[in-house]
């Protein structure tokens, strides 16, 4: 009896040909190498290999040690690029050709798929942040006055982005509590995670010259799951009156593949009805597409799922976040990637942060590990998510994972 062939995937796979997110690996055997890889059900696809072996046309935009040739050759590129995977991994004719550069996912290392060249986070769940305002002013508008008419995001660190899997240390810091009398220093006792998501950028723009929302898709590529850890006190004390610095700038992980939009189409979905007019270049009322993704995220500490934050309520969209970002002449380089902001529902298990979950450490979470009202060393969270895809199918969006080790 011939063994199955890993092509022969079960209809309702997450990672079959109507997904083919990207991502970077190496393989024991040659470590120091990376390559561009494609999932294809549990196993990855060399797809520089594949071209060359095909002899087709894109083996430059796939041949390289990552996502930056193709990233930068622009949307019809993407779409003739993924219309070619497609037919590599559903025709029989290159089954031959193709089974062998097929891996075991277990049996390959993931690598940060993409140079980050910027990385800017953004605030824009209202669920998010008005919990966050009730937490902090209970007596005042839980949301700030500009907050329905913008956009509010921060510049992070590019360098400190990284791939799934990396472990977190605790940072140090400065932090006071109200009643402290003065400021002390040391590793953060309130360390939090925000489930994100996160796009990256393809094709550059000029400076002097804003992304309207209409072109969002000629320059951001995909999108990946993205947590970004927050050290709370560190944060309390230092944002006022710039935000986020080092209760931010330590570490953001990212899920190793990147799924292309071009995959989320039946995931598009309307954004929710907005009560304040917006500015004319914010204003998405008129545009053909909706902004809107329908993207179902799962939390989980130490193994057990605390929260199901739906991408979908986000009040602002990647569209609006790019064309906010960009509105005043600053520019777009190839690997940009900007955070959507802590995703957050109007119940209380689709809280995407600990901050929300446990209001503030008011409210213990019962975990495997023992209960927690922000993380300890040792403890592991994992977000995964999926989207809807055609036929009723799932999109897998892989997942992101990090481990808290003890302050250095």
């Amino acid at each position: 009896m011939s063994e199955q062939s890993p092509l022969e995937l079960a209809g309702d796979d997450p990672f079959g040909p109507h997904n083919l997110p990207y991502g970077v690996f190496s393989t024991a055997d040659d470590p120091e190498r990376r390559r561009l890889g494609v999932r294809v059900g549990n196993h990855v696809l060399d797809a520089g290999a594949t071209a060359a072996a095909l002899g087709s046309p894109y083996t430059a935009l796939l041949g390289g040690d990552g996502l930056t040739p193709l990233l930068t050759a622009g949307r019809t590129a993407w779409r003739d690029v993924r219309r070619a995977l497609t037919a590599w991994v559903t025709v029989p004719a290159h089954r031959s050709t193709v089974e062998p550069l097929l891996i075991p996912v277990p049996e390959v290392t993931m690598r940060l798929p993409y140079d980050v060249a910027d990385y800017v986070d953004f605030y824009a769940s209202e669920h998010h942040a008005t919990n966050v305002g009730r937490m902090f002013r209970p007596d005042g508008e839980p949301l700030t006055p500009n907050w329905k008419h913008l956009p509010i995001g921060y510049h992070g660190r590019a360098g400190t982005v990284v791939v799934s899997g990396t472990e977190v240390v605790r940072p140090h810091g400065q932090r006071k509590a109200p009643t402290d009398p003065a400021p002390v220093f040391g590793p953060s006792v309130k360390l939090d995670i925000e489930a994100e998501v996160g796009f990256v950028v393809g094709v550059p723009s000029a400076q002097g010259r804003p992304v309207p929302l209409a072109a969002f898709r000629d320059h951001v590529f995909g999108l990946s799951l993205l947590n970004d850890w927050s050290a709370r006190d560190l944060q309390s004390w230092e944002y006022v009156p710039l935000g986020p610095f080092l209760g931010k700038s330590f570490a953001t992980s990212v899920s190793a593949w990147v799924t292309p939009l071009e995959a989320l189409e039946d995931a598009r979905c309307a954004p929710p009805v907005r009560d304040t007019a917006l500015l004319p270049y914010l204003d998405d009322s008129g545009e053909e597409e909706p902004g809107g993704y329908d993207l179902r995220i799962s939390v989980a500490v130490n193994g057990q799922v605390v929260a199901e934050p739906p991408f979908a309520s986000m009040y602002w969209t990647a569209a609006q976040q790019l064309a906010h970002m960009t509105v005043n002449g600053a520019s777009l380089r190839t690997g940009d990637l900007y955070g959507s902001g802590t995703v957050s529902g109007p119940e209380p298990h689709q809280r995407g942060s600990l901050l929300e979950l446990t209001w503030n450490g008011r409210d213990a979470l019962e975990l495997p590990k023992g209960n927690r009202t922000f993380l300890e060393d040792g403890d592991e969270v994992t977000m995964t998510a999926w989207a809807p895809g055609p036929d009723g199918v799932r999109v897998g969006l892989g997942e992101v994972t990090g481990r808290v080790v003890p302050a250095a």
